[in-house]
């Protein structure tokens, strides 16, 4: 909850504590209200920030946002002019976190006030309106494509509103009697009945329950869209087919072939009258979103699947037509389920077919309706991503109870979902309103839902199985070269059925990938006298046969690139190449690898390494060994180790920290010391003080050098960063770094070049250092020195002493003399010796006070090993 919430009535506000910056004025916490809402609130908008739309409660408790030039202040009592402390910051979030950090359940929730009930926003009353107006014809149109009884359709149409907007993980989601279930479920009506119907209904919400309690819901979207683009698109053209007929006044058969080959006969024999209510009711389907004008804008408000059946019905009823209509049984015979009869590996594979299909329908419209919500922009409601999981629960109890009432299979519906997310819901109350309405049109408007023409309905579903065989799906199953999975799914859901149609286009999608598998092709062109190999397509064992016969034709001696045109390498592969390079270079030949992935053809494999444990291998890492000098230290070389190094981490290491990143980007950074070092490669904070993210606010420069307050410099960097912990990030240590053979104390030594002057930013950078040369010339006993050894050389020295300068200059500083007063903050010196891997630190910390007298002593941490006799770790000084 955020800091400028309304606290509970029954008690006081609680003031937040608000970070103060010393020193930066009007230095502000990033509220984390976006600028959308920010400024609604400055008009005076009191629903911009609210997740739901409500309005915001005003009271003595409520701290009331006053005009101020930031835009961004808040005052508890405007009659006094009191400021409260509170910037739109998070009341847990830490003061440096990343705005908007803080528990998650705070997050988007504003308090109820006690004794207030549950309010519904206005947008979604009118979405779930609009949302009833589609659902009700359409729920009435399936259950007659299906042959179940027509209340079957709307008892599921109310329980997926009810059970599943309130259950489901996905809030505007809107659940019913699918289009995509009705050759199933026709087929399941056939076989076994009605009653039985309802049963595996419910045995296949048991099963999605189970499923949802597993939490395999991802799992549903490894299954290929051309899979699922095939099966909707075959379900359509068995229900247009179906539908069909009765348009045309007669009765469909059960199989897609044998509507299709009863349809010349059925043209030879038109019933008049239900033709042409069809053709009402096709004809203001389409024209009704393309009605020009102010009055089609008017007009357009009303869903065009209600218009085209209420103008249908008006039609039919005007012109005294004699056809069948719509005809809603007493609820009081409402067939109940009952236990299916028949061999049970057929009823398995019944419930295992309502189960995939209405699965992986709901789950991929869940993700549908996250994309639309996404692309809508509503930056006033926040509306929460799918959880798949739950929602693959919702959708498990939505069938689990509309099978046991006498209702269709439900799942989530795109159709009315796109309806909901374009009427402007915010919540799932439109999906559960939506429930409502139907459930009340169900019990009160029978006497009008009677005087529906059946024809009409079957118009209605006949149009929207025509709309499944989405054109734009297929273009894209086109592009991707998946036109064979598609198309093998169709034919097998209309000549088979669906079970069957999914289960031939899984395995033709796994013929189709192993195809790409093996399709490597390799061709040879010579270009500027360099023989230029392309190789298009995966590299797997089994091309290599192909690859090598191409690779033994390239002449001995000759220049050649091998250009990697593919996203997978196998190892056998990766040997054939690095093989062939190896030979071709002994023979007096030049070998390149471009492209392939990650840069992984032109690295070697690593041999393991010992000497470097724990840590991994890095790009300079030698074991003892000398770099290597030629290829790797061109440019383009540096880039490909670059890269390689990236692809490496992406691969290996961020999955390991990836958990604890999230954590320190939820809650903000707390690093309990202030790092100050050299800008030297071969220091490596984390690896000397054994740290992770998150621990150390690190600093460095060359030299390792703080500037002294008031001293002139152009860069405040240094002092700006010191400022910043101390105050804002509240470090509790400052560690100053030194290290041998720094080759900032060497410049500070040797001075400027000849003719080079002190007006380079290198000298005037090495002025801050001079202090440091002045304690080591002094030759008295402040001099530091190490124990148990006298300084390596003149840099060493100045190092040391440069340390316990820099100290020095760091207590001039405002903030760290305060802290420091306040017995809140402690000053360390350290020194690390690179050629021994051996850390000192200054002997007893500088703790809050300076040297003033006594030995300047650094003691060895915990003694690293000896070097073997005779052997020197020591190199020249860099």
């Amino acid at each position: 909850m955020s800091a400028c919430d309304l606290p509970c009535a029954s008690r006081a506000p609680r003031k937040p504590r608000t970070p103060r910056l010393t020193g930066l004025g009007s230095f502000r916490i990033p509220s984390r209200r976006t600028r959308t809402e920010r400024d609604g609130r400055a008009r005076g908008d009191s629903r911009s920030d609210r997740p739901d739309g409500r309005e915001r409660p005003e009271g003595p408790d409520r701290p009331r946002r006053t005009a101020s030039p930031s835009g961004t202040r808040h005052a508890a009592d405007a009659g006094n002019g009191t400021e409260a402390r509170t910037r739109g910051t998070a009341r847990h979030q830490r003061p440096h976190g990343p705005p908007g950090a803080g528990p998650a359940g705070d997050r988007n929730r504003w308090p109820r006030r006690p004794g207030r009930g549950l309010r519904i926003a206005s947008a979604d009353l009118s979405a779930s309106v609009c949302v009833f107006l589609i659902a009700l014809p359409l729920s009435l149109g399936i259950a007659l494509a299906t042959g179940a009884p027509l209340q079957a359709g709307l008892v599921a149409a109310a329980v997926g509103g009810v059970v599943g907007g309130f259950l489901g993980g996905s809030p505007l989601q809107v659940s019913g009697p699918a289009a995509g279930l009705t050759v199933i479920t026709a087929d399941l009506i056939h076989r076994f009945g009605w009653r039985a119907t309802c049963a595996i209904t419910v045995l296949a919400g048991l099963t999605q329950l189970a499923l949802a309690a597993m939490r395999v819901a991802r799992s549903a979207l490894v299954v290929s869209p051309a899979i699922v683009h095939g099966m909707l698109a075959g379900i359509g053209i068995t229900i247009a087919l179906a539908q069909l007929h009765i348009v045309l006044g007669g009765t469909p058969y059960s199989s897609a072939l044998d509507n299709l080959l009863a349809l010349p006969a059925r043209l030879a024999r038109l019933h008049p009258a239900a033709l042409s209510v069809g053709a009402v009711t096709v004809a203001l389907l389409l024209a009704w979103p393309h009605v020009p004008g102010s009055a089609g804008r008017l007009l357009r408000k009303a869903p065009a699947a209600l218009a085209a059946v209420v103008g249908a019905t008006l039609f039919a009823s005007l012109a005294g037509l004699r056809l069948p209509r719509v005809d809603l049984p007493s609820w009081r015979s409402h067939a109940l389920p009952a236990l299916p009869e028949g061999p049970v590996p057929a009823i398995a594979a019944a419930v295992l077919t309502i189960t995939l299909v209405t699965s992986v329908q709901s789950l991929l419209s869940a993700v549908a309706v996250d994309k639309l919500v996404a692309a809508r922009g509503d930056a006033r409601h926040t509306v929460h991503r799918s959880n798949l999981d739950r929602e693959l629960a919702g959708q498990g109890a939505a069938n689990t109870v509309s099978g046991a009432l006498g209702g269709l299979p439900v799942a989530g519906v795109a159709v009315r979902s796109t309806a909901n997310v374009r009427a402007g819901g915010v919540s799932r109350h439109s999906t559960i309103l939506h429930g409502l309405w139907v459930a009340l049109a169900a019990l009160l408007l029978a006497p009008v839902l009677d005087l529906i023409p059946l024809a009409a309905l079957a118009a209605l579903v006949a149009v929207v199985g025509a709309q499944m065989v989405n054109v734009g799906h297929l273009r894209s199953v086109r592009r991707n070269r998946e036109t064979a999975v598609c198309a093998v799914t169709m034919a097998g859901v209309v000549v088979v059925d669906v079970l069957a149609g999914v289960a031939l286009g899984i395995a033709a999608a796994v013929a189709v990938a192993l195809h790409r598998l093996t399709r490597t092709r390799v061709t040879v062109a010579e270009r500027d006298g360099t023989l230029r190999i392309r190789v298009r397509g995966q590299l797997t064992f089994l091309a290599v046969p192909r690859l090598s016969r191409v690779l033994a034709q390239v002449p001995q001696g000759s220049d050649a690139v091998v250009e990697l045109d593919g996203s997978f390498i196998d190892h056998a592969a990766h040997e054939a190449l690095h093989g062939w390079r190896s030979a071709h270079e002994a023979q007096g030949g030049s070998a390149e690898f471009s492209g392939g992935p990650g840069g992984r053809p032109t690295e070697p494999v690593p041999a393991p390494h010992s000497c470097c444990r724990p840590w991994n291998p890095w790009r300079n890492h030698h074991c003892g060994g000398h770099p290597a000098v030629g290829q790797e230290q061109k440019p383009e070389g540096h880039r490909r180790r670059l890269a390689s190094g990236l692809s490496s981490f992406q691969r290996n290491t961020a999955p390991l920290v990836r958990d604890e990143l999230a954590r320190l980007a939820r809650e903000g950074q707390r690093p309990s010391q202030l790092f100050l070092t050299c800008a030297d490669s071969r220091l490596v904070t984390s690896m000397i003080t054994a740290s992770g993210p998150g621990d150390l606010f690190t600093v460095r420069n060359m030299g390792n050098l703080v500037p002294r307050p008031g001293e002139e410099t152009v860069d405040d960097s240094v002092a700006a960063a010191i400022e910043y912990a101390v105050n804002v990030l509240e470090v509790s240590s400052i560690t100053v770094c030194g290290h041998s053979g720094c080759g900032a104390m060497r410049a500070l030594l040797e001075g400027p070049p000849d003719g080079a002057g002190d007006g380079t930013p290198l000298r005037r950078w090495l002025r801050h250092g001079e202090p440091g040369l002045a304690r080591m010339v002094s030759r008295d006993d402040h001099v530091p020195r190490l124990e148990g050894r006298p300084a390596g050389d003149a840099v060493e020295q100045l190092s040391l002493s440069n340390v316990v300068q820099q100290l020095e200059h760091l207590r001039a500083h405002g903030p760290v003399a305060r802290r420091l007063a306040q017995g809140t903050l402690r000053l360390d010196g350290m020194f690390f010796d690179v050629a021994e891997a051996q850390v000192y630190l200054l002997s007893g910390g500088s703790g809050g006070g300076g040297v003033h007298s006594g030995q300047v002593l650094f003691e060895p941490v915990g003694l690293a090993p000896a070097a073997p006799d005779g052997i020197s770790r020591r190199t020249a000084p860099a």
